[in-house]
């Protein structure tokens, strides 16, 4: 199973409560929708955290956030392959994986999009008192283009978006804090952002950021909630345990009938109805 999460901020006893309830292995993923915080103080001091992350009996596949640094900055990581897409991981935590902005990923079947980063509206707080920001939280022009030009291949079409902060429009104003003055918020991400919504068809958008859990049409802000993630509901035969040799390679022996159910035609295939008459 697949399961999506919003901001940990590297407190993860909700992770290990969810992993237990709903009994989870390695096989499973959670995805968090950024801030996880399992790289923030710095490699050493994170260590702990990652090795009770990779204690638990999940699969960490988590989106830049704001507060943290990107994977690729640190030496320990490099690229790996994964579900059609390119990953940052340790090799010491093989089961906390880091998306690559720009990146495409098959997950349950739909074709899933990762843009990472934000702007900390906290910025001014935490350079005052010495707390930890870090330059490139948003995403730079480069990754703009990547992302861009990886979606115009795409014909502009996909099934999930995975964003850390939402489009501007989706903005949940409600929850802004009082003592921020958003006139000097820099919103140059989320501006972006829009624009790229407007020209994307897509099914389904996850984004964490606001602290908050609301949906606004296909928008779904997450925090401290769990959900299942959507699986491809399109008729196609997966059967391959039934199916003969050649027809687990190739459905060219198969075909959508007037009722839109598929229909197979081959004369060695168990999935032959035809077959089971003589």
């Amino acid at each position: 199973m697949i399961y999506i999460t919003g901001d940990t901020h590297g407190d993860f006893r909700n992770v290990a409560r969810f992993c237990e309830k709903m009994q989870t292995s390695k096989d499973d993923v959670l995805i968090i929708l950024g801030d996880a915080g399992i790289n923030y103080y710095g490699p050493e001091q994170d260590k702990r955290k990652k090795k009770y992350l990779e204690s638990l009996p999940i699969t960490i596949f988590a989106i830049h956030g704001n507060h943290e640094m990107r994977p690729q900055t640190i030496p320990t990581y490099h690229e790996a392959d994964w579900n059609g897409g390119k990953v940052y991981m340790e090799d010491d935590y093989p089961h906390i994986l880091f998306a690559k902005d720009a990146e495409l990923y098959e997950l349950n079947g739909l074709f899933t999009f990762v843009v990472g980063g934000a702007y900390s509206v906290d910025k001014n707080y935490r350079l005052l008192h010495g707390m930890a920001w870090w330059p490139d939280e948003q995403p730079s022009d480069e990754i703009k283009h990547q992302v861009e030009e990886k979606l115009e291949g795409m014909d502009w079409e996909v099934d999930v978006v995975l964003t850390h902060t939402a489009p501007l429009k989706y903005e949940p104003t409600e929850v802004f804090l009082p003592m921020i003055n958003q006139s000097m918020v820099d919103k140059s991400t989320e501006q972006w952002l829009d624009s790229i919504e407007e020209q994307l068809h897509y099914d389904r958008w996850y984004c964490g950021h606001y602290h908050t859990a609301k949906k606004i049409e296909k928008i779904q802000f997450m925090y401290n909630d769990f959900d299942e993630f959507p699986e491809n509901e399109d008729d196609e035969i997966d059967d391959e345990d039934v199916l003969c040799y050649e027809c687990s390679l190739y459905d060219d022996n198969s075909y959508l009938d007037e009722n839109g159910e598929w229909v197979n035609c081959c004369l060695e295939c168990p999935l032959n109805r035809m077959n089971d008459e003589d």
